[in-house]
């Protein structure tokens, strides 16, 4: 079978077409026939500087659409030929990926197979920022960083549908803001926005803030919480030294921070993220929450869906097209 596979780090270019062996499913493990696979940022950062990459040479992808192939002993729900999305712990840009069972779904009903590629890591890690972590309740404001990006865009719709007193975003360029505002977003800040987040709301400051960056963003957004905030970090693009909070940055004001990370949650607890994952992609089988695909590359095109993301130019979700 083809695969993409990097044996250095580094450019896009060290994402290399291979020819590799089908891999079997271990226990408790499903094989499938990849029809598409999503484009993460987590990958970026495991082809330039290793993370979450146990060994070289490494094959990326977290996420993937197709069919079962083959199911591995004690295996019970699904079946050979079976339409499923899945999130893998790498290995999802090949021909066959293997998964746990667990983070193995059955396609929501009218959920076609490229659609069902966006939702593995995007649908559940917005649900759990708002819902599981975030506890947004009717009426409170929220502000998201990279409100253009996939899971920003899945973030604005279902902020909307829970009732938000309003949802503001944050993007890089003017371009990206006007996207923004298609996915219910009422506001939308380009680059600097603490002053403008002070003035939307009255100097008061926000209910809860999401934050892919960290660094001084992260700091930034901290600064931004109305009296007893929440800010949730799901991740740190920016690779900024790590952060740390204590009692000057929490006790005067009540704030709070929490964090999220759906590829932990699959290994510590895939229970937990089983029940989250079939409630956030019921909000896309009822048409509460749109995903949408800006571009999409062939298998071998994997470095130049690398290098769109890279360029901070891309919205919405990348998608590699690996099988009819």
């Amino acid at each position: 079978m083809r695969a993409i596979e990097l044996a250095e780090y580094g450019g896009p270019e060290v994402l290399k077409v291979v020819q590799a062996d089908v891999p079997e499913p271990g226990p408790g493990q499903v094989s499938i026939d990849v029809a598409y696979a999503g484009v993460n940022f987590a990958d970026l950062k495991a082809r330039a500087e290793g993370y979450r990459v146990p060994a070289l040479p490494f094959r990326p992808g977290l996420e993937v659409s197709g069919r079962v192939r083959a199911v591995g002993a004690g295996v019970t729900g699904l079946s050979v030929g079976q339409e499923v999305t899945a999130l893998t712990d790498g290995g999802a840009y090949a021909e066959v990926a293997v998964a746990e069972a667990a983070t193995v779904f059955p396609l929501p009903q009218g959920v076609d197979l490229r659609t069902a590629a966006t939702l593995p890591t995007v649908l559940p890690t917005a649900y759990a920022l708002l819902h599981a972590v975030g506890r947004l309740q009717p009426g409170e404001t929220v502000l998201v960083q990279g409100a253009a990006g996939g899971i920003g865009t899945a973030v604005g719709q279902l902020a909307k549908a829970a009732g938000a007193g309003a949802v503001y975003g944050v993007v890089s360029s003017a371009a990206k803001a006007e996207y923004a505002r298609a996915y219910g977003y009422d506001e939308v800040f380009v680059g600097d926005f603490q002053k403008a987040v002070r003035t939307a709301t009255g100097e008061r400051g926000v209910d809860l803030a999401l934050d892919p960056v960290g660094g001084e963003t992260l700091r930034a957004s901290l600064t931004s919480l109305a009296a007893f905030g929440r800010l949730v970090s799901f991740g740190n693009a920016s690779s900024a030294e790590p952060w740390s909070v204590g009692q000057p940055d929490l006790y005067p004001t009540g704030v709070s921070v929490g964090g999220f990370s759906i590829l932990m949650l699959a290994r510590t607890a895939p229970a937990a993220l089983r029940v989250l994952a079939e409630r956030a992609f019921a909000e896309v089988a009822d048409g509460t929450v749109a995903l949408p695909v800006t571009a999409e590359f062939a298998l071998s095109e994997a470095a130049e869906a690398h290098r769109l993301m890279g360029s901070r130019t891309s919205t919405g979700k990348l998608l590699l097209k690996v099988a009819d």
